[in-house]
């Protein structure tokens, strides 16, 4: 695909809106991305944290009928599970489906053995969530993400626009630039549901077996030291370093 992304700005073409820079606004980062990519398979994915849930509102105010792609590894909280149906019921233009693995974990116990978080949770990553997302990527073109830069040191350097190496697709960003303060802000001007671990201490959510509250953590609060708690991995291998 012939896009072209300098420092400063992405140009859309004729029938298009405005100029994007690296600092327009999520909104209009995610207008121009779904104009501008009409015609290519575009994927739009979220594990529905908090950032998740302000992308999919802001896709779902364009009008455009769109899929949004979820990984179920089958280790989510009720809690995510809840919110997937909030979310179902709030944006019916839009059509969420799981993509998530056919492994289920007692087939990986018996291949793997149990609990295969602790022994070898880049193993575990890599198949409940790297290889389904691989899956979902073939053919695809354009990736729209919810992640931002000051997540963890490994989205520092994101860009708005960017190639993902591991996926090979032009990887958009449209919240990059923004705090969790701007996020938590959309959130509550949007009324848009969200996880409610995320008042409970958890200021990242991902499965059952390796996310754990952080003590003091409020709803505007990002770290990642409730993941994988007791080791050095930070990322499950879709975003960032990692596998």
């Amino acid at each position: 695909m012939n896009v072209q992304v300098s420092a400063e700005c992405v140009m859309g073409g004729a029938a298009t809106p405005p100029p994007i820079c690296e600092d327009s606004a999520p909104e209009a980062l995610v207008a121009w991305a779904l104009a501008r990519f009409a015609h290519q398979r575009l994927i739009v994915t979220t594990q529905f944290g908090m950032e998740g849930c302000a992308l999919i509102d802001m896709c779902a105010r364009t009008g455009r009928p769109l899929q949004v792609i979820y990984l179920d590894t089958r280790f989510f909280f009720p809690e995510t599970y809840a919110l997937r149906d909030r979310m179902i019921e709030r944006y019916p233009n839009l059509s969420f489906v799981d993509a998530g693995t056919d492994l289920s974990p007692e087939e990986q116990a018996a291949r793997c053995g149990p609990e295969l978080w602790k022994s070898d949770p880049d193993l575990c990553c890599r198949l409940r969530k790297v290889e389904p997302m691989r899956a979902v990527m073939k053919g695809a073109d354009v990736w729209l993400t919810a992640v931002r830069r000051s997540q963890s040191a490994t989205r520092a350097n994101l860009r708005v626009v960017e190639w993902d190496w591991k996926f090979q697709v032009l990887k958009v960003n449209p919240l990059a630039s923004w705090s969790r303060e701007d996020v938590w802000r959309y959130i509550t001007a949007q009324k848009v549901p969200y996880n409610a671990l995320h008042e409970r201490g958890y200021p990242t959510i991902g499965c059952t077996h390796c996310t754990q509250p952080v003590e003091g953590a409020g709803v505007t609060d990002y770290t990642r030291s409730g993941r994988w708690n007791g080791t050095e991995k930070t990322e499950c291998g879709l975003h960032g370093g990692g596998i």
